[in-house]
């Protein structure tokens, strides 16, 4: 399989430094991360033939028809290749061939469930055995069989594609992401004029977060939809730019457990494209959640292209959104989250009116200035490198060209008031924290 070689071009990081970046450069982001997929696939391979792996045979028939669905349709192969649980599960299994601790499921083996959804994407004829686990196979972007104990099999034969094991045949739907008998499918909701997977079935999904929703039903995935729909009308709307990143960088929703108040989120290097949060409970509230976590993906997409903090020194610092002290690559994640987020409540608050109103004109003021003074602790900490300093100082620009812009006197005494308690409740935990 064929790779790329990556280089963003200055104007892009100077767009990324300022909080935005658009479309086009969230997509050079995304290219970047699938040359990451490739490297690790190979990698998973080279790893169970260099360390004499027992499945290494399997793997590499797997890699072979693999890289038969890319050449056979590039762009098809692409979305099972990019998928965000199948570079997590390529990354914990070339950790596990080379000693790490390892992880259910990541072993050489699981190159052939790839393999096999790909074949399927792409219409290319496979015949193919394939892992099950706990009665289970999971085909990446696709969906889950239900299977019987013992050898499992996949068939593809142009359109249609069936799993047969011991004295159980499962047809694949023609529009896989449709449940079936025995078929358990990634759903797909519409968002604008996207579809955006549900994955809520993969074990690699999101290894990095606990407390993941077990699978949703029918009417869930309806909620979900009427809830990303709204929260996408209002981002089109009224933020335009944001909507266009959003819809660049989210390819899958990875749903977790919902906590008694507010919403959770979370995204991770591992898998990027995808955003894990709660169930959403207020449209506003989502689309903040959706701009906080395409910050991350972007952060995250361009750390691995260039290096911008320092190896960890020890150093912890107070960030004004965490109840944990941060250490600098952390604290770098968060200023650029809220960054992002003060970017949303900055247009967000002409829109509401009432108490509605004085929570947005709050939250901007509160966020633009904990974004600013964690981003000049950043840049007093010397563990940035020296592209680190330079994108820290655009954020700097960007945030404090709206340090001045008038906020309602009530809504800057909430926004003090929240943040001077925070603080308060970190000194009490963790100590002093030194002075921004």
């Amino acid at each position: 399989m064929s790779l790329s070689y990556h280089r963003l071009p200055t104007s892009a990081l100077v767009a990324l430094a300022a909080g935005g970046g658009g479309g086009d450069v969230i997509r050079r982001l995304a290219d970047a991360q699938y040359s990451k997929h490739l490297v690790l696939l190979r990698g998973v391979l080279s790893a169970a033939q260099e360390s004499g792996h027992p499945q290494a045979a399997e793997a590499a028939h797997a890699y072979d028809l693999l890289a038969a669905a890319q050449r056979q349709d590039p762009t098809t192969a692409k979305t099972v290749i990019g998928h965000p649980a199948v570079g997590a599960w390529a990354l914990h299994t070339v950790r596990a061939l080379r000693g790490g601790t390892p992880k259910p499921g990541a072993e050489p083996r699981g190159l052939c469930a790839v393999a096999a959804a790909a074949a399927m994407r792409t219409g290319l004829p496979a015949d193919i055995e394939v892992r099950a686990a706990g009665g289970a196979v999971v085909l990446p972007s696709l969906g889950t069989a239900l299977v019987n104990s013992g050898p499992v099999v996949l068939r593809a034969t142009g359109g249609t594609a069936e799993i047969t094991s011991a004295g159980r045949r499962i047809q694949v739907p023609a529009d896989p992401h449709q449940d079936g008998p025995g078929w358990l499918a990634v759903r797909q909701i519409s968002v604008g004029p996207l579809r955006v997977l549900v994955d809520d079935s993969d074990p690699f999904r999101m290894p990095a977060v606990p407390d993941l929703a077990p699978r949703l039903d029918a009417s869930e995935v309806g909620e979900w939809e009427a809830a990303f729909q709204a929260a996408w009308r209002l981002l089109r709307r009224h933020h335009p730019a944001v909507a266009e990143e959003a819809a660049a960088a989210i390819r899958v929703i990875v749903p977790i457990a919902r906590p008694p108040h507010g919403q959770r989120s979370s995204s991770s290097a591992e898998t990027f494209g995808a955003i894990a949060l709660s169930q959403p409970r207020d449209v506003a509230v989502l689309a903040e959640t959706m701009i906080h976590e395409v910050q991350h993906l972007k952060l995250c997409a361009l750390a691995d292209l260039v290096a911008l903090t320092r190896r960890d020194d020890g150093r912890r610092f107070y960030a004004p959104w965490r109840e944990d002290p941060r250490p600098v690559s952390g604290l770098l994640q968060g200023s650029y989250a809220y960054l992002g987020v003060s970017r949303f409540w900055r247009q967000q608050r002409h829109l509401a009116q009432g108490e509605a109103g004085i929570r947005a004109h709050a939250e901007f003021a509160r966020w633009r200035a904990a974004a600013a003074a964690a981003t000049a602790t950043l840049a007093g900490s010397g563990q940035l490198t020296p592209a680190g300093a330079e994108f820290a100082r655009g954020m700097a620009r960007t945030l404090g060209a709206w340090q001045g812009e008038p906020v309602p006197e009530e809504s800057l005494a909430l926004a003090r008031r929240e943040a001077d308690e925070h603080l308060a409740r970190w000194i009490s935990a963790h100590g002093p924290t030194p002075p921004w």
